[in-house]
């Protein structure tokens, strides 16, 4: 068994990134990130506080704008369309979840597309789904940069994806499709799901369940990505698979931490620093 080392890989496209962002920055441009945070959810605060810091590494102009989760909608429509107009942000993201009374669809379309680099825009989603993405959300696509980097063939083979997200679950299985691979999504919904992913040459995980995948659930060599994260009573961080018995069975595994989470952050990176290369054109 081998594990996937999601903390090198981010690391190693980390150092290409930064030269990306340099040679743009010999052109007069700096890539943009800016993200808005509502309210005081701890892990909304960790992950925000990972993106300022990647961004900084790589030398991208980032800015958090943190507000209280008693602002209005519209007042949180107005700050968005200010980013859309100002050419010097190349990327723009709301962190969810949202307060109740603010509608995540509003939010999500006053975005604008070319600036969407969480890829949740129903245009990106679309342009996703029709075959030919703009924007992809992050954790996908940081999963897609893992089985090239593993060298994983995708192509013929039986996948299946549990969770129906649309953060993770259906753009994770429509890269796969269009990676060739067979793809089956299985949810809380589904029957024999152990029959299922024991069929499954590569099983991506995304439910949010302490370790609810066992050895019995996985077939012999299996590639398994683990994008869960959870925390048990003593506050350790465990993933959706049970990585102790798994890897005695899988033939590639994500480890939590360590695994997806890099690749998700420096894929939003990707994003950014790509928006802004489209931008100079």
């Amino acid at each position: 068994m081998k594990i996937i080392d999601g903390k090198a890989l981010a690391e190693t496209m980390q150092e290409k990134l930064k030269n990306r962002v340099d040679k743009l920055k010999g052109k007069g441009i700096q890539p943009g990130l800016a993200v808005i945070l509502l309210g005081e959810n701890p892990a909304s605060q960790v992950y925000v506080r990972n993106k300022e810091r990647v961004a900084a590494k790589l030398g991208l102009k980032s800015e958090i704008v943190r507000l209280p989760d008693t602002i209005s909608e519209a007042e949180l429509l107005d700050l968005i369309e200010s980013y859309n107009n100002d050419i010097s942000w190349h990327g723009l993201l709301v962190q969810l979840p949202l307060p109740p009374h603010i509608s995540e669809e509003k939010v999500l379309l006053a975005i604008s597309p070319e600036k969407d680099v969480d890829g949740f825009h129903p245009i990106n989603m679309g342009k996703l789904w029709s075959g030919s993405p703009l924007m992809i959300p992050s954790t996908p696509a940081g999963i897609m940069e893992m089985f090239r980097a593993y060298g994983v063939e995708l192509s013929g083979k039986k996948a299946v994806v549990i969770g129906r997200s649309n953060i993770v679950g259906k753009p994770m299985a429509q890269l796969l499709m269009m990676a060739n691979a067979t793809v089956t999504i299985a949810h809380s919904r589904t029957e024999n799901l152990s029959e299922l992913t024991r069929s499954a040459d590569i099983l991506v995980v995304a439910i949010g369940q302490d370790r609810f995948i066992k050895a019995e659930d996985v077939k012999a060599g299996a590639v398994v990505i683990d994008v869960g994260m959870n925390r048990d009573e003593n506050g350790k961080l465990h993933g959706d698979v049970d990585f102790e018995q798994v890897k005695e069975v899988a033939g590639l595994l994500t480890p939590v931490p360590g695994g997806v989470g890099p690749m998700t952050i420096t894929m939003l990176m990707e994003q950014t620093i790509r928006a802004a290369e489209t931008s100079m054109k």
